[in-house]
């Protein structure tokens, strides 16, 4: 990233998650009909809109962040593998949010796994980017997954953060924009900085 974040800190790091979203924020999510930044911040304001948790919240901003983050760039519908955004996205997180922040995104993948295998109406509603990614992520879970991944003690929040991950996908929905956020991000920042 910039010479100006080559060393982030709990001061630093909400402004670094600004600068991902401004500067590379407008790239196509491909398949679907919005950008990235689009698609988180369309995520995180439904987690706001149903009264969701400021954790649940910040995790579905920040869910994506591993597109950016990683160094093969983002999900193209011509991938015949899977970029693992979701724990190059939980790495970047990890020192600086609370578990459930991190947790959330790094298993907001396996969620719809978990979902297709549980769910029966659940992946009729998948968008054909997601489909094709559900088929590099390993396809839906079998029994011995859905056993594992149930002892998730975030199970319920990594759920809700799944779903509005898959409603965030609606061209020109009005969202509030990331300068939104920053304060609820700082406050989890700054909380799990005085745990530590």
């Amino acid at each position: 990233m910039e010479s100006e974040f080559k060393t982030i800190t709990s001061d630093t790091v909400v402004d670094y998650l600004s600068h991902i979203f401004e500067h590379s924020g407008a790239q196509e999510y491909l398949g679907e009909p919005v950008t990235m930044a689009q698609h988180m911040l369309q995520a995180a304001s439904l987690a706001q809109h149903q009264g969701c948790s400021d954790e649940v919240i910040a995790a579905a901003l920040l869910h994506d962040i591993g597109h950016f983050t990683n160094d093969f760039g983002t999900f193209s519908m011509e991938d015949t593998h899977d970029l693992k955004h979701e724990s190059y996205g939980s790495k970047v997180l990890a020192p600086w949010f609370p578990e459930i922040v991190t947790q959330c995104v790094r298993y907001h993948v396996a969620a719809k796994r978990y979902l297709c295998a549980t769910r029966s109406a659940y992946f009729s509603q998948l968008s054909a980017a997601s489909v094709h990614s559900l088929e590099l992520q390993g396809g839906p879970m079998n029994t011995d997954e859905v056993a594992s991944f149930e002892l998730n003690p975030y199970l319920e929040d990594i759920i809700q953060v799944r779903l509005v991950d898959d409603a965030g996908k609606v061209a020109d929905m009005k969202t509030y924009p990331f300068a939104h956020f920053k304060a609820l991000l700082q406050t989890l920042v700054d909380n799990h900085a005085n745990r530590h």
